[in-house]
């Protein structure tokens, strides 16, 4: 056994786990099983790769710890949960009217648009920017929806999948639009985090939390756009921070990936770096591959091209952004900036002018404005 190795091996293998989304101690701990098992392994039948064993081993220790915490967190939550004898107390419907709206006589599509504009308090426009559509087609598909479930009894709820669309367009219309839903949505998907054992459920609460504690810092006393880049970080809650990290290990454990995990993964990410630039932009290009590979939404390969370009530089994400719609919303201010990543100042100048023209939002248009109106006076200086 070359216990030299081993130690040499240590602080790169937690590395790699703190970058998988432990911290520190966690990925100390599952390194030290991970030890435990090379000193009992190795002498027999030594490894080929031996970082990527221990990084395979230790992996598989923390996700066996996780496991094992997680079934005694649901144990413990049922016993909280379990009501107490004596009268009934109130109890808010707003969750199950949710459930009832997605009918199962409705589309997913169709039962996210009704909510949507029948609980979620949404107007018939800001469903419509959500889902990429004009607002006419999005008016017909909720006056369809109703005709539909005209007269048939709301007794058979839909899936939680189709809650949860519900729920994460609703949050994000709360949390960048004109009206403020999005503490009504984590106030929700709470809720069903405690009624509902599924992993997607805590992702979506843990993506929630963590673009919610950045939001202090997301907009200037005037309403302007502060890019990410730029944002005071310790006006960031780290309380919801951590509590989003801690929902997000927990479903990250049960080896059920899904989007809205791989989404707070990134968020996970963003808010871990100390500084813009000391984000682990190649490990969020690895989780938006993943959120690719669940969806194939233009959206997320949009992002991607944005972290590819942060991580590879701006040609990169160029070549990344070949082959997407160009009608896409966003794809032309991201072309913007990933030609100013490559040195090109007047092809960003012209296409942020060009996206500004596009936005729907003031303060996005805004934001571009200005934008373009920096590199414009740097190129005539």
């Amino acid at each position: 056994m070359d216990e030299a190795l081993l130690r040499s091996l240590t602080p790169a293998v937690i590395a790699v786990l703190c970058r998988r989304g432990l911290d520190f101690a966690a990925a100390e701990d599952a390194v030290q099983e991970g030890l435990v098992e090379a000193v009992r392994v190795w002498p027999d039948d030594p490894p080929r790769d031996p970082k990527g064993w221990l990084v395979a081993v230790a992996w598989r220790k923390y996700l066996d710890v996780a496991r094992a915490e997680a079934s005694r967190y649901r144990r413990e939550v049922r016993v909280e949960l379990e009501p107490p004898p004596g009268p009934a107390v109130a109890v808010d419907d707003t969750l199950p009217l949710y459930f009832l709206c997605a009918h199962p006589s409705l589309t997913p599509a169709s039962a996210v648009a009704l909510t949507l504009r029948a609980l979620g308090g949404l107007t018939t426009r800001q469903i419509a920017r959500a889902y990429l559509v004009p607002e006419a087609t999005m008016a017909q598909r909720i006056s369809r929806a109703k005709r539909t479930v005209a007269g048939v009894p709301l007794d058979q709820p839909g899936d939680v999948a189709t809650v949860l669309r519900v729920l994460y367009l609703v949050f994000n219309e709360g949390y960048t639009g004109d009206v403020d839903l999005a503490a009504e949505a984590i106030r929700l998907t709470r809720q069903l985090a405690g009624l509902v054992d599924h992993p997607e459920v805590a992702g979506l609460l843990a993506l929630m939390l963590l673009h919610h504690a950045r939001r202090p810092a997301r907009t200037r006393p005037d309403g302007g756009i502060v890019p990410l880049a730029e944002q005071d970080r310790t006006a960031w809650d780290t309380a919801l921070i951590a509590e989003g990290v801690a929902v997000l290990q927990r479903a990250l454990a049960r080896d059920r990936l899904g989007e809205y995990q791989a989404q707070a993964a990134v968020a996970a990410l963003h808010a871990d770096a100390p500084t813009a630039a000391e984000t682990d932009w190649v490990q969020i290009v690895e989780w938006y591959d993943e959120l690719v590979r669940l969806t194939g939404s233009p959206v997320a390969r949009l992002n991607r091209a944005v972290a590819v370009g942060e991580a590879d530089g701006g040609r990169a994400g160029l070549a990344a952004l070949a082959g997407l719609d160009p009608s896409l919303p966003r794809y032309t201010a991201v072309a913007a900036y990933l030609h100013e990543r490559s040195g090109e100042p007047a092809t960003a100048a012209r296409l942020y002018a060009e996206a500004a023209r596009l936005a729907h939002d003031v303060a996005e248009r805004d934001h571009l404005t200005r934008q373009a109106a920096r590199l414009n006076a740097a190129l005539r200086g």
